[in-house]
């Protein structure tokens, strides 16, 4: 999962929701109506929903059967893997809350909308999942001191890849490093710049200033400043010079492994999901490092990301509530985490998983870990994305309409910060 959308959608249920969670929340809570199952009576059939990918299916069900096997002779158990994206997790169980999954996965960005829709059940045992997972993995996934979810992966986020045929390791230091080197091999370096997410590489470190509202629906944000040791308009004509280079490519992030494929790409912007790939197409010259840094206003300054974990959510609806959450505990404890690390190569956020020899061997892991230092979490107001796919293409393209750059920043601010979507 990249990054988050439909926000308003999710704002616009979330009263609603929050008020039907407050009614009757109490008995269905009780684990004398927990479909049959009473606590600490033996022999009732367990019905549990989990939601996850396609492509997660085949690892997660070796975890339910390891699951089965660790609680067999206190229940009979009816799990059923049904397919959703991760993205459409928020959307999907505001639409239907009643009908959504016992258990699902929780990007960290869509944890605040579920939990203040009355969807989440809050962890049970959560000194113990805390003192086992990542901090920032926590705290990503807790709301005013309560954790709602169980922290699962600590690898979301975005890194360069590189091809090291081309690129030494002082190479992909620096942007401008990397950029020559493309461009004297006549090949490209990728990244999507119509897309907010990764574009805020380019400001997250240059002492702009941007964030979410109290109000948890609009943005704050400074980056058209005309003041300052790097204004806005010294972004953009970074920008603009990084772009007038035959080496870079604006091309979207599902190109990138294609590109590489084709020998066209040889270094791009991405995350954790195409390491499998890279990796295959370019064996032992897969590289990966943390962003590098690139000039603007005379100055080397670091490229930000946006970080992300993911976790498990237990729905505040599930009949087998009791079950869901030992079941939720049960996919993403530390065994489960290396399974899933060796199956799918996501890395972990249980700290004796993440620190083991093996994750630490993986270089898009170690990757994203080294460029977890230089991102901040992603939490904005849904008006973020749309600017950019006008703002990126223009800067991509050279500022063809040669409009001033001023009043191109001031545009973007302007869209970011609008307090509706039009």
């Amino acid at each position: 999962m990249k990054r988050g959308m439909g926000f308003v959608l999710a704002l616009a249920v979330v009263f609603s929701l929050a008020l039907t969670g407050c009614a009757g929340g109490k008995d269905k809570a009780s684990p004398a109506k927990m479909g049959g199952q009473e606590k600490g009576k033996p022999g009732g059939v367990v019905s549990l929903r989990i939601w996850a990918e396609q492509n997660n299916f085949s690892t997660l069900e070796k975890m339910i059967d390891s699951f089965k096997e660790r609680y067999a002779g206190e229940a009979k158990f009816d799990i059923v893997l049904e397919e959703n994206s991760d993205a459409s997790t928020r959307g999907n169980v505001l639409a239907d809350v009643h009908g959504a999954a016992d258990v699902f996965p929780v990007p960290d960005d869509q944890v605040t909308v579920l939990a203040a829709a009355g969807a989440l059940d809050p962890v049970r045992n959560q000194e113990q999942i805390q003192d086992a997972n990542l901090e920032e993995a926590n705290e990503a996934g807790t709301i005013d001191g309560t954790l709602y979810v169980y922290p699962m992966t600590a690898d979301n986020g975005y890194f360069m890849y590189y091809n090291k045929k081309y690129f030494s390791e002082k190479d992909v230091k620096t942007l401008d490093g990397m950029l020559r080197v493309a461009e004297k091999a006549h090949k490209k370096i990728n990244m999507e710049w119509t897309s907010g997410w990764y574009m805020y590489a380019f400001f997250g470190n240059t002492g702009l200033d941007f964030g979410i509202n109290e109000d948890g629906v609009t943005n704050h944000c400074n980056w058209n400043a005309k003041k300052g040791k790097i204004k806005g308009v010294d972004v953009a004509r970074a920008l603009l010079r990084i772009s007038a280079s035959s080496g870079f490519q604006n091309s979207p992030d599902g190109n990138f492994v294609a590109d590489a494929r084709a020998g066209k790409a040889i270094a791009g912007v991405s995350g954790a999901w195409n390491a499998m790939d890279i990796k295959t197409i370019w064996g032992d010259d897969y590289g990966a490092v943390k962003l590098p840094t690139y000039t603007v206003a005379g100055k080397q300054v670091q490229m930000a990301s946006f970080k992300g974990y993911k976790a498990m959510g237990v729905n505040y609806y599930s009949k087998n509530k009791e079950w869901a959450h030992k079941l939720a505990d049960w996919l993403t404890n530390e065994e489960n985490q290396n399974l899933r690390f060796v199956e799918r190569n996501q890395g972990p956020s249980n700290i004796r998983a993440a620190e083991s020899e093996e994750v630490q061997k993986v270089p898009a892991i170690r990757a994203v870990m080294e460029q977890s230092k230089y991102g901040s979490l992603q939490r904005v107001g849904n008006n973020f994305w749309t600017p950019f796919e006008s703002f990126g293409k223009a800067m991509a393209d050279g500022n063809p309409e040669k409009e001033d750059l001023q009043k191109i920043m001031d545009a973007l601010v302007k869209g970011i910060t609008a307090s509706t979507v039009n």
